[in-house]
């Protein structure tokens, strides 16, 4: 069960880049700083000019995603970031998206575990427009209990596209329950099927009043203006709209794995056999994190990578081969690896030339080729996501609900302070063969092959 790469292929930039787009070149070339402030509501609000175009991307951060939601009330994040778009009283049904799409512009939305956003991308000369459609939403949806049965149908059917027709989705929520025993990771972003079919229009009101609120989000605007004059805007747009209660924080912790846990799955629809192995590890606030992100690169980062060139191209054990890491994510999280077994290989020897990998980067330090090129990937893969004004605004939120924007530029400089003795000493620390939840995607009726 591969997981797609979220890295580029290239390598090789120069830390001197990271600083060119961590800040926009202003008139006359000059630098321009991230103006920052917090509204008296609690709003916190990020704002970078970027005057290469005439666009701006605004975007809109809630601290609230499945992490929040309790058994039984799973999926409320997500059906409720659908119903984002289904009206006010002031703007109904579709002119949200009739105003952007008669712009040139693009909107769209995304829950994960850790937070719900909310983007556009338009031209600079609509941002205000914008901004007053995000305030009134923010405290003004009308969650229509005709609306809500519609749009279940839709999370519904996505849910089965998404998850129940496609083996590798349904093996990772598999695997997600079985590694998670008490932290609200273990359901799924979507929600369980039986919770989407049951949710009612009071759980999604008590929801929204509770996380959608000033003081649970960030406004992210990155483009073509000129940031003391949009803040006064964004002061009078978001000023009025009311602080409510501090959500209630959650502080679930998922205890140490005591022994491995198998998840075997047999589906007709899976066409040839996968497999994944994982284990929890610290995220983002963790001394150790830079040296996991970098231990992924130097296991699947591009075809000369350990996994690939070991297992894909030298030993012909796999089709392909993955590694992944949730730097960012606010709980400690998962590290995956992943494959799909060759023609006459089983999952089995897979799993063992996976686990024998592992255990050489424990008893033999990486080389020094091998370690420079997963730090130059890391760097440009972050430089370069960086291009655009929505990845700019996508950074700046992302950094500011981990910890704050202003990390954004000691992530370069940690990930190049890794040493090849400290993949080596996380390896040892974090991925003990007996604490791993493994999970086995296998064709329904399928014979066995002979492992190699």
């Amino acid at each position: 069960m591969p997981l797609p790469s979220r890295r580029p292929a290239a390598v090789a930039t120069g830390a001197l880049l990271l600083a060119a787009f961590l800040v926009a070149a202003g008139p006359g070339g000059a630098a321009t700083p991230v103006l920052e402030a917090t509204l008296d509501n609690g709003l916190r609000v990020l704002l970078l000019e970027d005057r290469r175009s005439p666009i701006v991307s605004v975007q809109v951060w809630y601290r609230v995603g499945s992490r929040n939601e309790r058994p039984g009330a799973t999926g409320l994040a997500h059906f409720l970031e659908h119903m984002m778009f289904k009206g006010t009283p002031t703007f109904g049904k579709g002119e949200f998206a009739r105003l952007v799409e008669g712009n040139g512009g693009r909107d769209n939305a995304f829950t994960t575990q850790d937070s719900t956003t909310y983007f556009v991308n338009i031209a600079a000369d609509k941002v205000e427009d914008i901004l007053r459609l995000e305030a009134d939403r923010m405290r003004n949806l009308l969650l229509d209990p005709k609306e809500i049965d519609s749009e279940r149908q839709v999370v519904m059917e996505e849910r089965r596209m998404r998850t129940e027709d496609n083996p590798d989705g349904l093996l990772a929520e598999q695997l997600m329950a079985t590694a998670f025993s008490a932290h609200p990771y273990q359901w799924p972003v979507i929600g369980w099927m039986t919770d989407i079919a049951r949710i009612n229009p009071a759980e999604l009101r008590a929801f929204y009043d509770l996380y959608y609120r000033p003081n649970n989000a960030v406004l992210v605007i990155v483009g073509d203006f000129a940031a003391p004059a949009l803040l006064e805007r964004v002061r009078a747009t978001f000023g009025p709209v009311p602080r409510g209660s501090d959500p209630p924080l959650v502080t679930a912790i998922e205890p140490p794995a005591r022994a491995e846990r198998r998840v075997t799955l047999r589906s007709p629809s899976a066409p040839i056999p996968g497999l994944a192995l994982t284990w929890v590890v610290p995220n983002h606030r963790s001394p150790d994190a830079p040296a996991l992100e970098v231990l992924e690169t130097v296991l699947s980062g591009g075809r000369a990578a350990r996994l690939h060139r070991r297992l894909v191209q030298e030993r012909r054990l796999a089709l392909d081969t993955d590694a992944d890491y949730s730097y960012g994510s606010r709980d400690p999280n998962l590290f995956w690896l992943s494959g799909r077994p060759a023609d006459g290989v089983s999952v089995e020897a897979l799993e063992r030339a996976l686990m024998e990998e592992l255990e050489r980067v424990k008893t033999e330090p990486v080389t020094d080729e091998e370690l420079e090129r997963a730090k130059n990937q890391i760097e440009a893969s972050f430089v370069w996501g960086q291009d655009s004004i929505y990845s700019r605004a996508s950074a700046l939120g992302r950094f500011e609900l981990m910890t704050s924007w202003r990390h954004l530029d000691q992530f370069v400089s940690l990930i190049r302070a890794v040493t090849a003795a400290d993949l080596q000493r996380v390896a040892r620390a974090y991925f003990p063969p007996d604490r791993k939840t493994t999970g086995l995607l296998l064709p329904e009726f399928a014979a066995p092959a002979a492992g190699k």
